[in-house]
């Protein structure tokens, strides 16, 4: 069912002849304890609205549905979820809104509105809400590079691996210089994995040709989770195994 969910979600986002359902904003950082809502509006659609939580590597979690003419009695809840922190209203037979409550890091995800498009047949998604939940005392990310193998520096290009683990947030930003320099292409940044310890890693792996690396010239991968950072530096002169 949820492996179904989630090729719904991707999918019907895209379908042509239902209704378009909108989502606002597409991104919104506030930080813990505060309170933050988020808006869907259903198109054509005069129906409930349906609200899904996904973080990064997981699958959708059921939320919560809430319809116009309920009361907020009435609302819906998955396992998991409930009022006060978890609640919903309606401003029309389409206007939507989520609202979360005293919002903790383990809040950030993505949040998606679904609807039911009964001319269509079809659920139909939202493209989405990204929560990030920053809280200045969580510890920055643990980064590590990895520079390339002695036999990868025998052809004309290598790549350069970061790896940022004991992430709290499974949402990053990763950027890289070079030579002081930002690089913006000839990077592949892999999605942020959960793990055991619910902290969350991700790799970030940048390709340039052999003949930078042979220049010795310094190479940098910055990590930020929330409010905090953390950037590491690798040239060649510094490594120890070639």
């Amino acid at each position: 069912m949820l492996g179904t969910l989630c090729t719904l979600i991707t999918a019907l986002t895209c379908v042509s002849g239902v209704t378009v359902v909108t989502q606002k904003p597409p991104v919104v950082t506030v930080r813990k304890g505060e309170m933050v809502t988020m808006d869907c509006n259903l198109g054509t659609v005069k129906n409930y609205a349906t609200w899904y939580k996904q973080i990064p590597g997981g699958v959708p979690q059921y939320m919560l549905s809430w319809f116009h003419n309920w009361k907020p009695e009435e609302i819906k809840y998955g396992s998991g979820f409930s009022s006060p922190k978890f609640t919903s209203n309606s401003q029309s037979t389409s206007d939507y809104r989520l609202i979360i409550n005293n919002v903790e890091e383990s809040d950030s995800a993505v949040y998606y509105c679904e609807t039911w498009d009964s001319s269509a047949k079809e659920r139909v998604f939202g493209q989405g809400t990204k929560l990030i939940v920053t809280d200045s005392t969580l510890p920055p990310p643990v980064l590590t590079i990895l520079p390339p193998s002695s036999d990868e520096v025998k052809s004309s290009k290598v790549t350069l691996v970061c790896l940022a683990s004991q992430m709290a947030m499974g949402y990053a930003d990763v950027s890289w210089t070079a030579g002081g320099s930002p690089v913006t292409s000839n990077i592949v940044t892999s999605t942020a994995v959960p793990q055991d310890d619910k902290t969350f890693q991700l790799s970030s792996y940048l390709t340039i040709d052999t003949s930078e690396w042979n220049q010795d010239k310094e190479f940098s991968c910055k990590v930020t989770v929330g409010s905090k950072f953390t950037e590491k530096r690798i040239k060649k002169s510094e490594c120890s195994n070639e």
